[in-house]
């Protein structure tokens, strides 16, 4: 950040302050912080996180950075601390992003409380708001959805709807919105060719027409019936089985989907949608059975449970530093195998008593890290559907059999690409062998060292490089940050919480 963006950002804040009639400890109280550290802000010489300026903006209803080209973030981390502590687990990107889609179902209004308010979401609000949604930010994490009679669709933020892959979740609550749309590519992680061709084998199944043309997909709606269907997925995946849940919530006659995803997100978007009275039997199970309801106008408020990716994020963070860390509100039905895995490999784990998420559905814990010597697993380490080791959790034990003696077997089958993103952590020390698109050797343990590495266009990859940082003595920085920010809610602040050192800088 240059001094005339900090001079700028200090004297907006004060004045935005000083004209809402409110004293540095009323700001610091709203945003969660100490009148120091407003004090220190109103001076520039406070770091300000992406997140907290869009904290700042939501509070005063304007615009705190100049507008100009866009500059790019980056983090500079001093690794090599031990860190302490104890840390929340956010709510669900995934599912987050899933119940922003699936307010178009409901016509009455929709409240998501603690939303994680991340450049995924936002990417989303931005498209729901382009086509005619009333997107209303209550405070800073409680997002208020009511949506027109009639949306807009040719009015599309086809921008925003391109810089997430979540878009595709749109085709199934816009089921029969439009006798005909347009819908954007959608775009996201660059992870190989991921396939649109289940989505639109499973909304087929609704009478749904899907053609490509230049850059959009040309969607025609199905015609009206009430005739009960049934059909096997014939991929499990996650988002494929929520346009396909979304679809079937709003339309007349009973659905059965064989093979569906039961994952985390599926759950959330089905309490969400039990909520609005449609009928759901067989939530947690391959087999769903919907009773739709063509017509909904509800007004509710719905809690997304807490993200078990976020969760071996700050569980790696406590285990490559060998520290002893405690992360609380771990999802744990959606972490068990994960866990398992930990434990053959040496690592020691406290985990806590069961009790309630918000949505009074999710079981949680606590789980402790404590300092370990670590061993290579005698089989490879490779994802599953649920309840098998999540697949955005793979990338994660490259760091931490990184850590470990012996070597590793990592297999990333369902991605082309992401394997070849985890042998930059070889820039940091470690000694990633690629075997072949899908297969990597991890051999430790490491003596990690401080490097300037640029973000891989691919989240979790990256969020791998700054968890191997905070291993790392010495200064590192991780460039262009944006790909983390999609995914991750203040990230690096709460890192920073258990004894980290990271830092926001802009070029």
């Amino acid at each position: 950040m240059t001094q005339e963006t900090a001079e700028h950002i200090a004297a907006t804040v004060k004045d935005a302050r000083i004209d809402k009639g409110w004293t540095q400890g009323q700001l610091a109280e709203a945003l969660g912080t100490s009148q120091s550290a407003i004090a220190r802000m109103e001076q520039g010489k406070q770091n300000l996180s992406l997140r907290m300026i869009q904290r700042l903006e939501t509070i005063f209803e304007r615009s705190i950075v100049k507008v100009g080209k866009p500059q790019m973030t980056h983090l500079r981390i001093e690794g090599g601390r031990t860190l302490s502590g104890a840390v929340d687990v956010n709510s669900s990107k995934n599912a987050g992003v899933a119940l922003l889609c699936a307010s178009l179902i409901n016509r009455g209004t929709t409240v998501l409380r603690r939303l994680a308010r991340i450049e995924e979401v936002n990417r989303i609000v931005e498209v729901l708001t382009s086509i005619g949604v009333e997107c209303t930010w209550l405070n800073d994490t409680d997002l208020q959805l009511r949506r027109p009679e009639v949306l807009d669709l040719a009015a599309m933020d086809v921008d925003a709807a391109r810089r997430t892959r979540s878009v595709i979740m749109l085709l199934g609550p816009l089921l029969d919105e439009s006798s005909e749309y347009r819908l954007p590519y959608a775009g996201g992680c660059d992870l190989g060719t991921r396939t649109v061709e289940p989505h639109m084998q499973a909304l087929r199944e609704f009478g749904l027409t899907v053609e490509a043309t230049a850059g959009f997909y040309a969607v025609r709606a199905p015609q009206p019936d009430t005739r009960d269907r049934s059909f096997v997925l014939t991929e499990r995946g996650d988002t494929v089985t929520e346009n396909a849940i979304m679809a079937a919530a709003h339309r007349r006659g009973t659905t059965i989907i064989r093979n569906a995803s039961p994952n985390y997100m599926v759950q959330d978007l089905c309490f969400y949608l039990e909520m609005l009275g449609v009928q759901i039997d067989g939530v947690g199970t391959t087999t769903l059975k919907i009773t739709g309801r063509p017509f909904v106008d509800a007004d509710i408020e719905y809690f997304p449970s807490e993200d078990p990716i976020e969760a071996m994020s700050l569980i790696t963070a406590g285990i490559v530093t060998n520290s002893e860390v405690t992360i609380r509100r771990v999802p744990i039905e959606f972490m068990e195998i994960e866990l398992a895995t930990l434990e053959q490999m040496g690592q020691k784990l406290e985990i806590s008593g069961e009790y309630m998420a918000r949505n009074g559905r999710t079981r949680l814990v606590d789980v402790t890290t404590k300092p370990s010597e670590l061993r290579a697993p005698e089989d490879k380490i490779h994802p599953m559907p649920f309840p098998g080791l999540n697949i955005d959790n793979l990338p994660f034990f490259a760091v931490i059999a990184a850590n470990a003696h012996g070597q590793t077997m990592i297999h990333d089958w369902v991605y082309e690409n992401r394997a070849i993103y985890l042998t930059e952590l070889n820039r940091l020390g470690a000694q990633v062998q690629l075997l072949d698109p899908h297969r990597i050797y991890v051999n430790g343990p490491t003596k990690w060292r401080a490097a300037e590495v640029g973000c891989p266009p691919a989240l979790r990859p990256a969020a791998c490089l700054l968890l191997a940082m905070l291993a790392a003595r010495g200064v590192s920085e991780l460039r262009n940050i944006y790909v983390i920010e999609r995914g991750y809610e203040d990230l690096a602040e709460r890192l920073n919480a258990i004894g980290a050192k990271v830092e926001y800088f802009q070029d």
